[in-house]
């Protein structure tokens, strides 16, 4: 049984942004109800050399929008990277969100083998399709959602292991 790069693509990195968008409405909802300056928590990290919340949910939309992109064989759109609101950072998850609804099965489908360049700080990265998607895209997907939750869990934000998996069970 062959698998679909769209299945494999899409659905679980739409519900992980989905699921971070509501981690994150929460964590508005919990700085209003306890007079914080959202800014305390959008600029909170889990230690000094790691990159704040906001980072965290920028490199995760650009990780993917730029998956559904190379992989279709199109240039990823580009974001400025400039939200310091919560409704900033919700609004580039809704972006990214309706970008990967755009995509069609078919865009994706056969891309296995195909080649995908990622450029990288100092380097690019040459990837094969599935690789890409397995050992780059989703790790890296899930990493920084779940920091992202774990920096709100960490400041207090009343969330828990189904927030993060989202309504699965």
């Amino acid at each position: 049984m062959s698998h679909s790069m769209y299945v494999a693509t899409v659905p679980p990195i739409t519900r992980s942004l989905t699921n971070l968008r509501a981690i994150l409405e929460k964590a508005a909802a919990f700085a209003e109800a306890r007079k914080i300056e959202p800014s305390v928590l959008i600029n909170a990290r889990l230690y000094p050399d790691m990159y704040p919340l906001a980072r965290q949910v920028q490199i995760a939309t650009d990780v993917a929008k730029g998956a559904v992109s190379r992989l279709a064989g199109l240039e990823p759109p580009k974001y400025d990277d400039n939200e310091v609101t919560f409704p900033d950072l919700l609004a580039r998850i809704d972006k990214t969100l309706a970008l990967l609804a755009s995509f069609a099965p078919a865009q994706l489908e056969g891309t296995e083998d195909k080649t995908v360049l990622v450029p990288m700080r100092d380097k690019t990265a040459t990837f094969q399709g599935l690789s890409y998607l397995l050992d780059f895209v989703l790790p890296n997907v899930y990493f920084h959602v779940a920091t992202a939750y774990a920096i709100l869990r960490h400041n207090g934000v009343e969330i828990g292991k189904r927030d993060f998996l989202g309504d699965i069970y």
